[in-house]
């Protein structure tokens, strides 16, 4: 917020505290970002569900960076916890358009991640957190590329 501030960047602190819903928190999102002509929203560490206001009017236009390799432990924040309780060899991060079912929307981007002997949440999170790092802007700049292409940019 203090970078966004700095440069000039419009800021708009929308905290469910001060919404009786989630649908009026989304709703006064949407229109903070209509009224400012955003035309692609980057969901990265943001720990919320879009309701149908946000959704609609966003639709195609969201994308989500999650921590593990979709469909796999989907759901939540939790995943790398669930791979490492699970016992599994190797988890990562996937970049998805974001639609109306959790953690479910058209993948653009994966990178597997191996879960080494010994791994700690921390440590794994760390190394899934490098690996959403290297294909967060790879999967902007792709939607970027199909947004450009789109003559239905709303």
């Amino acid at each position: 917020m203090e970078y966004a501030r700095q440069t000039g960047i419009p800021v708009a602190e929308l905290s469910q505290k001060s919404f009786a819903s989630a649908e009026q928190r989304d709703a006064a999102m949407r229109d903070f970002f209509l009224e400012r002509r955003v035309e692609l929203v980057v969901d990265a560490g943001y720990d919320r569900i879009h309701t149908a206001p946000f959704l609609d009017a966003f639709e195609g236009r969201i994308v989500n960076v999650h921590p593990s390799l979709l469909p796999e432990f989907g759901g939540g924040m939790d995943a790398i916890e669930q791979a490492l309780a699970a016992g599994a060899t190797r988890t990562g991060a996937t970049v998805h358009v974001v639609t109306a079912e959790l953690d479910a929307g058209p993948i653009l981007l994966q990178e597997a991640v191996p879960i080494l002997e010994g791994d700690t949440v921390d440590a794994l999170r760390r190394r899934v957190q490098e690996a959403e790092h290297r294909i967060l802007p790879q999967g902007v700049r792709m939607m970027e590329a199909r947004l450009a292409g789109s003559s239905s940019l709303r």
